[in-house]
């Protein structure tokens, strides 16, 4: 039976990068994965979307081009090269990761792994099924990183149609020319932006009140108020009563629970996803709510087993499971104990334009400290928001009053996704809103908004 000192299960991000930490750290490490190298993110998930947001942007900036005096033509779209190049760019990185591991000199196990009950004092066996063969091997240390799957709500109907989640949407061969998008949290919004700039009727079923429920409220507002603009219909307060084929057999009829109905060409329920647990199922490790329960060490109720990434229910975001990879693998090697502050945990919305937040949204910091200060500056007054066309959002920070720690950043706007990291940043360091007003920022960028808000916030703005 072959012997490792760390056995990681799963090679989505946080799997396949915990792999290497632990190679450097001079271990024996085999990785069991039964798909394609990259999980969920890469295959599957954020590189085929942002590929297609990519796209998505382009179109748009040609359109607002013509405002410019840039005159293109009638625009025409070629699905299959769009598909082909997201293939393209997925394949590349799939191959980078498959690379990494050979330079590494990982031992990469193809096939389901099954965590066996502990039947001695130390080390672990895992019973790794493929299609062509079974076998065990023992390790002294595992860490599960199985992440998750998209789940299904008990709609009447549903196993009777078509329907696509998040995993098989980027396999259609053909555009539909309408769609409806049953929820509207972040991966039905991003969705929702991608169908409506390539011309497809998109609609959105939505149970809570008000769409991507996670966020701050008014960068929501600023989201449905573009996609409504773009023609989504956006239907919050409704679920989805039942789902039917109709007559021709090329339509889904979608009757909703005001009893008003949709007729559309295909159906992507995008409410969730469940974590793959079956790894523990012959084990007696505990779960809380159905995720694999872990300490601050990311070491779950069996020792010597960890659990990153969606499968531990903490924050199911691809840099969360990165960050919980390097991690556990620093603790199973033994190094000097280290935790995750996942308040610090920055969160992307990809649609257009772009949330970025970190930390508190206003509404949770006002329930729960007696004296918080909001600035928020809009990007209609940032110069290089104007010259570049992209002045919808805003910047917002969120800080407790007296000593102006930063409990919150909310970001709204193009290309906010590369521009959180200096609000991480500063969370991380505990700094104040008085040192991010003394931070030089670059002239003109979008980042001065946060400079602007800083000086605004400590009532001494320059241009507000």
């Amino acid at each position: 039976m072959k012997t490792f000192d760390i056995a990681i299960i799963g090679g989505g991000p946080g799997g396949y990068e915990a792999a290497i930490r632990a190679s450097s750290f001079g271990k024996k490490v085999a990785l069991i994965e039964s798909g394609h190298m990259g999980g969920t993110c890469l295959n599957t998930g954020c590189i085929p979307s942002k590929t297609l947001l990519r796209h998505s942007e382009i179109l748009e900036d040609m359109k607002q081009a013509k405002d410019w005096g840039i005159e293109t033509g009638d625009l025409k779209l070629d699905w299959s090269k769009m598909a082909s190049r997201q293939n393209k760019v997925v394949r590349t990185l799939r191959s980078g990761v498959e690379g990494l591991m050979k330079k590494h000199k990982v031992t990469v196990l193809r096939g389901k792994g099954y965590l066996e009950p502990q039947n001695a004092p130390e080390g672990h066996t895992i019973n790794v099924i493929s299609d062509k063969e079974e076998e065990k091997i023992e390790a002294a240390k595992v860490i599960i990183a199985t992440g998750s799957k998209p789940s299904l709500p008990p709609i009447e109907g549903l196993d009777d149609v078509d329907v696509h989640t998040s995993d098989s949407i980027f396999s259609i061969e053909e555009l539909p020319s309408s769609i409806v998008i049953v929820g509207g949290g972040i991966i039905g919004v991003e969705f929702a932006t991608i169908f409506s700039s390539l011309g497809v009727h998109v609609t959105i079923v939505e149970l809570g009140e008000r769409l991507i429920p996670t966020e701050d409220e008014e960068a929501a507002s600023v989201i449905r108020d573009k996609l409504k603009k773009s023609g989504v219909d956006v239907r919050v307060n409704l679920s989805v009563a039942s789902v039917a084929k109709e007559a021709s057999g090329k339509s889904t009829r979608v009757l909703l629970s005001d009893e008003s109905s949709l007729e559309t060409d295909m159906l992507l329920v995008a409410t969730g996803r469940h974590p793959n647990t079956e790894v523990i199922q012959n084990t007696s490790i505990d779960l809380q709510k159905g995720y694999i329960k872990t300490n601050g060490k990311l070491e779950t109720s069996l020792p010597g087993v960890y659990a990153i990434g969606d499968v531990n229910g903490k924050i199911q975001l691809a840099h969360t499971a990165s960050a919980e990879g390097l991690v556990a693998v620093n603790n199973a090697s033994g190094k000097p104990v280290q935790t995750i502050d996942y308040h610090t945990v920055p969160k992307c919305v990809y649609t257009l334009p772009e949330i970025a937040s970190v930390g508190l949204t206003e509404e949770e910091a006002r329930s729960s400290y007696k004296d918080v200060k909001v600035s928020k500056i809009p990007y209609s007054s940032n110069g290089k928001a104007l010259s570049s066309g992209n002045t919808e959002g805003f910047v917002k920070i969120v800080a407790e009053e007296q000593f102006g720690e930063i409990l919150g950043v909310t970001m709204v706007g193009s290309h906010v996704t590369e521009m959180i990291s200096e609000s991480v940043a500063f969370m991380n360091l505990e700094g104040t809103v008085e040192e991010l007003a003394q931070t030089v920022h670059p002239h003109p960028t979008l980042s001065e908004a946060m400079f602007e808000a800083a000086n605004n916030w400590l009532n001494m703005g320059i241009h507000h």
